[in-house]
């Protein structure tokens, strides 16, 4: 699995994130599988959040994989917290308590990266200041960063935030690309051209953060994944050409297709199935060519102007 420095930090990660999200579907031998194949792979980065099962998927997970201290040595955790039912939260009193309840799941002593999950407006800067000092003082997190927020949100936190915010984990596919689109259509006057996310992929370029994209199959939010669906007949086409030139899967393009950008992006995979985690992992050794990204970028139905 090829590596890359995740942000602005000195911590080497494969370029393909394990999200645990739906680990809680598989019985104990399934879990333990999916874990050894990630690992067998060198998929050792596994991201987690509080929400993911109520808990249980960092429980399952740490299950899995029988956690100690040998095991932990060799793997890269990443967890997020600030979503509660029915709202957001970005209070030092829920961030605290967030990650000593991850670290208990997960059966560790920290945490490689915490991510602050979806923005809450009602944050206070100082207050998350005063959270990531204690965790990073006490070892209990290393690193930081944030999950579907803006420059201006990002900004907002720098104000009082000393740790470099490393990562921002954002909806991002072939079919998901506003914020790419929204790069092209400069002085148009068309959809394509409205900024939703105050050019989130520039500035996360200009900050040295690592972008990692969620949903990476999928279109809409939730709708379903593109791969093999009837109402992308020319992506597909598109995809299945060049898969069969190097001889891998759709799968394995769609992934590329991320890693290709020089954003240096994470994508986070959250699929179960081993075959198609397999095919992700050899996303690592594809380089697709400037042609090949935008025959895939305009088989979507994304215009150039």
């Amino acid at each position: 699995m090829r590596t890359m420095k995740l942000g602005s930090s000195t911590l080497e990660v494969p370029v393909i994130a394990v999200g645990c999200m739906r680990i809680n579907s598989l019985d104990k031998t399934g879990a333990e599988r999916f874990v050894q194949t990630a690992l067998d792979k060198g998929a050792n980065f596994f991201d987690h959040a509080d929400i993911y099962g109520g808990g249980t998927c960092e429980e399952i997970f740490a299950d899995a994989i029988h956690m100690n201290d040998e095991v932990r040595e060799k793997i890269i955790l990443q967890s997020k917290c600030g979503i509660r039912p029915g709202m957001f939260d970005f209070s030092k009193e829920h961030i605290l308590e967030s990650v000593d309840a991850i670290l208990k799941r997960l059966r560790t002593d920290y945490l490689d990266i915490l991510l602050l999950h979806r923005p809450d407006t009602l944050v206070e800067p100082e207050e998350v200041a005063e959270a990531f000092d204690r965790l990073e003082s006490s070892g209990k997190v290393r690193h930081f960063g944030v999950s579907n927020q803006t420059p201006m949100q990002i900004q907002l936190l720098k104000k009082s935030v000393k740790q470099p915010l490393v990562a921002n984990q954002l909806q991002l596919s072939i079919t998901n690309a506003t914020m790419i689109s929204s790069g092209f259509n400069v002085n148009m006057e068309n959809d394509a051209a409205v900024h939703r996310d105050g050019s989130i992929l520039d500035y996360c370029r200009l900050n040295d953060i690592t972008i990692q994209p969620w949903s990476p199959f999928q279109y809409g939010f939730f709708e379903g994944v593109f791969l093999g669906n009837d109402k992308f007949p020319e992506l597909n086409k598109q995809i299945d050409e060049i898969a069969e030139k190097y001889n891998v899967s759709n799968t394995t393009i769609a992934i590329a297709w991320l890693l290709r950008h020089p954003a240096q992006m994470q994508p986070v995979i959250g699929t179960m199935n081993l075959d198609r985690l397999n095919d992700c992992c050899n996303a690592s050794e594809v380089h697709l060519t400037r042609e090949e990204w935008y025959a895939i970028y305009r088989a979507a139905g994304n215009i150039l102007p």
